[in-house]
């Protein structure tokens, strides 16, 4: 007979890889494990050949996630917080902090080219050895009713840290799922084509940058 899972000890996430959390579909991309849910379409960021993070569109709205590695005595949100708003304020946007779900958050409006000035929302979490980065735009970072199913979603992402040593702000590996690398592989090499982008295409990531 199979032994149950062990319950959560939180009401909710994000989790850590290495403790008790509700076993739900997600697109494991390595370090990130992210939940499907239904209206929303997820896409990987790639900088030069490796993925850094993780986006989720619905709708007029989108979360993007980024995942780096803690030290093991403080959390860096703190540092990282600082170091956003005073990017954000270079490019002549503007950002204060507030309560939110998460605990302290950034929220603002940033220029982009040809848009005008878009709402944003930074939230961080310091977890065991981790950190995540999410960052909410367009209709969710400023219509509360909006931003709650990209905040439910946040809170189900599992973190896979790992045990190799790394150092405070180094991002944690991310990897196409295997049904991905499976679909890329078949496509090289149906192409035969040597310089072919690992990236471009995928049953269900697709690729920002």
């Amino acid at each position: 007979m199979e032994e149950a899972a062990p319950e959560p000890m939180r009401d909710s996430g994000p989790w850590d890889a290495d403790e008790p959390h509700p076993d739900r579909d997600r697109v494991d991309l390595g370090g990130l494990r992210l939940p499907v849910i239904e209206g929303f379409e997820i896409q990987v960021n790639v900088a030069g050949d490796q993925i850094v993070g993780a986006v989720v569109l619905g709708g007029d709205s989108a979360l993007q996630v980024h995942a780096f590695a803690a030290p093991k005595s403080s959390g860096i949100w703190d540092e990282v917080r600082a170091e956003l708003a005073e990017g954000v304020r270079a490019v002549n946007g503007t950002v204060s902090e507030r309560e939110g779900p998460f605990g302290v958050e950034l929220a603002g409006e940033v220029p982009v080219e040809g848009q005008g000035r878009q709402p944003v929302r930074y939230l961080g979490v310091d977890g065991p050895r981790w950190f995540l980065r999410a960052v909410i735009s367009g209709k969710a970072a400023a219509d509360p009713a909006a931003g709650e199913a990209l905040e439910g979603l946040i809170r189900d992402i599992v973190v896979v840290r790992g045990d190799e040593p790394m150092a405070p702000k180094e991002p944690i590996r991310l990897q196409l799922p295997a049904e991905a690398r499976q679909a890329v592989e078949q496509h090289a090499a149906r192409q035969k084509t040597p310089d072919l982008n690992p990236f471009q295409r995928g049953p269900e990531i697709t690729e920002t940058r």
